[in-house]
């Protein structure tokens, strides 16, 4: 089988975002766009020849046909395996795991993780390396600026690649050896979690819990753990059958997104606990009878209680947080006498600390959480650490929650989106927000402002600097305003102010978030030029 150069000009629009490349579909379609960007990883990746790769999807539209195209510049660059999940499928933390226990070269992950799919919808690749964890700034800025001078990609002619007949076959140079993608997956989450605890609870009849996957890659991943091997009742996940399209939905767990699940867990009859996860399956969403909780909320409430999971009975080394994230796990940390450090928003920053040991748990305001078992985050990891916690205390989800309050103080938490359809006039609005930080503090908006920065990062393992990360505002009272421009959207632009109110022993916790924070939400659109440039009196959607 012939391998050959393919002379092709490059594409002005692959600057990859904060967890990859991600477009429209119709975008990937164009001749020579992803082999383009392919080769620019290959290029940027070290020396691949006789090594493996990983590579596999969440299930969405032109997954297929991007794994042939992958397979075929693989083959082309002198890659020796590539090592598929049967289907094409891969969840992102599944993937993230084979790499290490593999020992393969990195993984091409084709995901665009919560954004809708379909042939109108969005696809999206990113590259994750040796360690399993997402391309550093540095490697991602290379390819970059490689795709950008793409003159020739290298292909070999290998024929269909059949992604669907477990073992290994040879296709000229390359062999492709397609697994189970949940085989590797369940070893590890069994070697963390006391499945007999967790069993024991779900077999009762007297605990219900509904698992929502969103018709995506979690499905399968959560069928056989919690209905197969913990003896959940069949029926206890639901959407389960991954989709091209995400059966029309919006695959994002957060409670606008999987609206209809807070719905069930508000009204009569609603199950002890329920989940759901995202279209690649490395967010989550936790809810108890009529709450949602925060993620901020989440990672501390994991934290605390860390060592009653067999995984972490030994204790944390430390924890992470993205900056918008509410600062609840601070309150923890501190009382553990453990690090906690504060990183821009973007897996590929915890991965630092994850494999250099500082920390054992980190999360971001996202719904994402993990730990150091793996270098992505990790959503079904998070709801049977949410279940063990359960099983382990007897005490459900609300219980958790607000005994955290109780003991700790609430970090109340929300997130206003502000979508701007010039992508160019949100930059703008966002470039003048940050012009104006030197004056904030002299603005008069109901509350003392006691600080304000762009929020600028020095990585303790690299000595890399991220800057303008984000622009933070402190109040006099303890609340905390963040703006940040979203880095995962495919059209426009999303300005994103997320607003933390901290309240202790006075006023009504259980109340909903949004009213809570609603005054200090009119406080932090009247610091931009929302209404002003983009017309923007009230955000165009509430998390």
């Amino acid at each position: 089988m012939a391998t050959h150069s393919v002379a092709t000009t490059p594409f002005p629009d692959q600057q990859p975002g904060t967890a990859g490349l991600r477009r429209k579909v119709t975008v990937f379609q164009q001749e020579h766009y992803l082999a383009n960007f392919l080769q620019a990883i290959l290029d940027c990746a070290g020396d691949l020849r006789g090594r493996s790769l990983v590579a596999g999807g969440d299930g969405r539209y032109f997954n297929r046909e991007a794994l042939q195209i992958a397979a075929e510049l693989a083959a082309g660059n002198g890659v020796d395996r590539l090592i598929v999940g049967q289907g094409g499928l891969l969840s992102t933390p599944a993937a993230s795991l084979l790499i290490g226990h593999r020992e393969a070269a990195g993984g091409l992950l084709l995901t665009a993780s919560h954004n809708p799919g379909g042939p109108d919808g969005d696809f999206g690749i990113k590259f994750n390396t040796a360690s399993g964890g997402q391309a550093s700034e540095r490697l991602t800025a290379e390819i970059f600026d490689t795709s950008r001078h793409m003159e020739r990609y290298f292909v070999a002619d290998i024929g269909q690649v059949d992604f669907d007949t477990p073992g290994e076959r040879r296709y000229g140079p390359l062999t492709v050896e397609i697994v189970d993608p949940v085989a590797d997956y369940a070893t590890v989450m069994q070697g963390l979690f006391d499945f007999d605890r967790i069993g024991a609870l779900l077999r009762t009849g007297e605990f219900r819990m509904r698992f929502d996957a969103l018709h995506a890659a979690t499905g399968p991943y959560a069928r056989t753990i919690l209905e197969d091997m913990l003896g959940a009742p069949e029926g206890t996940v639901v959407n389960g059958e991954p989709l091209e399209d995400f059966g029309g939905g919006h695959p994002d767990p957060n409670p606008v997104d999987a609206a209809s699940l807070v719905a069930f867990m508000s009204a009569d009859g609603a199950a002890d606990f329920a989940a759901a996860s995202d279209g690649d399956g490395d967010r989550n969403m936790i809810l108890g009878r009529g709450l949602v909780v925060s993620p901020g909320d989440s990672l501390a409430i994991l934290a605390a209680h860390a060592t009653r999971i067999p995984g972490y009975a030994d204790g944390l080394a430390g924890v992470a947080r993205s900056m918008p994230t509410s600062r609840a796990i601070d309150r923890v940390a501190e009382r553990l006498d453990i690090p906690c450090f504060e990183t821009p928003t973007g897996w590929r920053f915890f991965s630092n600390l994850l494999e250099h040991g500082h920390i054992t748990l980190c999360g971001e305001e996202s719904f994402g959480t993990s730990s150091n078992h793996a270098r992505e985050k990790d959503g079904l990891w998070a709801v049977l650490f949410w279940l063990d916690l359960q099983a382990a205390t007897g005490r459900d989800v609300v219980s958790l929650v607000r005994g955290h309050w109780a003991d700790y103080g609430r970090n109340v938490f929300c997130r206003h989106d502000y979508f701007i359809p010039d992508a160019q006039q949100g930059r703008d609005i966002f470039e003048a927000l940050e012009k104006s930080v030197p004056s904030l503090a002299r603005k008069s908006v109901g509350l003392g402002v006691t600080g304000a920065d762009i929020f600028s990062y020095r990585d303790p393992i690299d000595d890399s600097v991220s800057d303008h990360q984000g622009v933070r505002v402190m109040l006099e009272d303890g609340s905390r305003i963040v703006y940040r421009l979203s880095g995962t959207g495919t059209a426009g632009a999303t300005l994103r102010i997320y607003l933390e109110r901290i309240m202790t022993g006075s006023g009504d916790m259980t109340a909903s978030a949004a009213s809570l924070t609603g005054p200090l939400g009119h406080i932090a659109r009247d610091l931009t030029t929302l209404v002003e440039s983009a017309g923007l009196a009230a955000p165009t959607g509430v998390i």
